[in-house]
C-alpha cells in the first residue's frame, strides 16, 4: 500500500468514526403535530391516493396508515424542538465531500390506528451510520432515523427513513481525471478507478414479490394492471391487496395503451449522470381508468400539457433495461 493510500483510508476511518458518535443522539425531541388528526386532511390524502377504503370515511373514521409521518412534518416553517444533532452530522457529511443527498427507502411499523382529535406527539433518534458504501449513484453513508409516534401519549407507530449522503459518481471521474494541482487522491472522495470508465445507468427498479409480474409484463412488452378477483376493481401501481374489499386474490389484464396526461413536472435538479435534464415526469391517466408515473416523450418538455393525449411505447435505456414511457400523439413543434 502506498503512503498517499494509507493516508486516505486512515481519513476515512476517522471520518466513520466521528460519524458513529451520532448514533444513539436525538434527532427530535417531545414534538408536537402541528394539527390534531383530522379528517380533512384524511379526505385530501384519500383523494390524492385514489383510497376509497370506507374506513377512512364516516363517523368512525381512522386515517390511513400510511399517513404516520404526515401528522410529525413541521411544513414550511419547521418545528422549533428539532435537535441539532441531524444538521451536524449532515455538516459533516458535506465537509467530507458527501453533499448530494437521496431516500433510499423508509419502514413503518403500526401499532394502532389514529383517529380524528388524536394529539399527535413524536421523538427522533439517528439509529445507524452506515460504513462508507459505494452504489451506482455514487460513494458515500447511508444514514437511519427512526420516529416514534405517540396518539394522546401512547405509541402508535414507528417510523423508519434512510437516506444516502454521497458523492455522485460522475464527480468522481472529473475528480480522478482532473485532480487538484496540490492535493491527493482521497479513499473517502474516490470510487475504483474503473468507474470513471463507466457508461452511467439508469438506478435499476426495486423488483419484489409483490411487483414481479409487472416486471415480467414489461419484458414482454405488456402493461399488465392488478384487477381484484373479488370485487374486480382495477389498481395501479401493484399492491398486496385491494384498497376497495381487502382481498388477496387478483388476476391481471393488459393495458391498450391509450392515455392522458393527468398531471406533470419537469424535472431541472438535481442532475444524475443517467439522466439529461431538463424533462417532463407523468401522471399518466391510462384509458382503463388507473393512473402511473412515467416519462413523457416525443415532445419538447416546455410542451407538455395536462390532458395531452399519449400512447404507450417501450423505451430501452441501456443494454438490459426497457422501461414503458408515453409518446406524445401531437405533433411537435419543438
Amino acid at each position: 500500500m502506498s503512503a498517499d493510500a494509507g493516508e486516505a483510508s486512515a481519513d476515512a476511518e476517522d471520518l466513520y468514526v466521528r460519524l458513529k458518535v451520532y448514533e444513539g443522539r436525538a434527532a427530535a425531541t417531545s414534538g408536537v403535530g402541528k394539527d390534531l388528526v383530522n379528517e380533512p386532511m384524511i379526505r385530501h390524502w384519500c383523494e390524492a391516493m385514489g383510497d376509497t377504503n370506507a374506513a377512512y370515511a364516516g363517523p368512525d373514521a381512522i386515517a390511513p396508515p400510511t399517513m404516520l409521518q404526515a401528522w410529525t412534518m413541521g411544513g414550511l416553517s419547521g418545528h422549533s424542538d428539532r435537535s441539532g444533532a441531524h444538521d451536524e452530522l449532515f455538516a459533516l457529511l458535506d465537509g467530507a465531500g458527501y453533499t448530494s443527498v437521496v431516500a433510499t427507502d423508509c419502514e413503518q411499523e403500526y401499532l394502532r390506528p389514529l383517529r380524528p382529535g388524536n394529539r399527535i406527539t413524536f421523538d427522533a433518534v439517528i439509529e445507524s451510520v452506515s460504513p462508507r458504501k459505494t452504489t451506482r449513484l455514487g460513494t458515500g453513508h447511508f444514514v437511519t432515523t427512526r420516529m416514534d409516534v405517540r396518539a394522546d401519549g401512547e405509541l402508535a407507530g414507528t417510523h423508519r427513513f434512510r437516506i444516502l449522503k454521497y458523492t455522485p459518481a460522475a464527480t468522481y471521474a472529473r475528480t480522478v481525471a482532473h485532480p487538484p494541482a496540490d492535493t491527493h487522491p482521497r479513499a473517502d472522495t474516490h470510487p475504483p478507478a474503473v468507474a470513471a470508465k463507466q457508461k452511467p445507468r439508469r438506478p435499476r427498479p426495486v423488483i419484489n414479490r409483490d411487483n414481479a409480474g409487472f416486471w415480467d409484463g414489461v419484458a414482454r412488452h405488456q402493461l399488465l394492471i392488478q384487477r381484484c378477483g373479488a370485487c374486480g376493481t382495477l389498481r395501479f401501481p401493484w399492491l398486496p391487496g385491494c384498497g376497495g374489499c381487502g382481498s388477496a386474490e387478483w388476476d391481471t389484464v393488459e393495458a391498450g395503451g391509450e392515455g392522458t396526461v393527468h398531471s406533470y413536472v419537469v424535472m431541472h435538479h438535481p442532475p444524475f449522470p443517467a439522466f439529461d435534464p431538463p424533462y417532463a415526469v407523468g401522471l399518466i391517466e391510462l384509458a382503463e381508468g388507473v393512473r402511473m408515473v412515467s416519462n413523457v416523450v416525443g415532445v419538447p418538455y416546455d410542451k407538455v400539457r395536462i390532458g395531452m393525449p399519449v400512447r404507450l411505447e417501450f423505451q430501452r435505456v441501456d443494454e438490459d433495461l426497457e422501461l414503458p414511457v408515453f409518446r406524445s400523439l401531437e405533433e411537435s413543434t419543438g
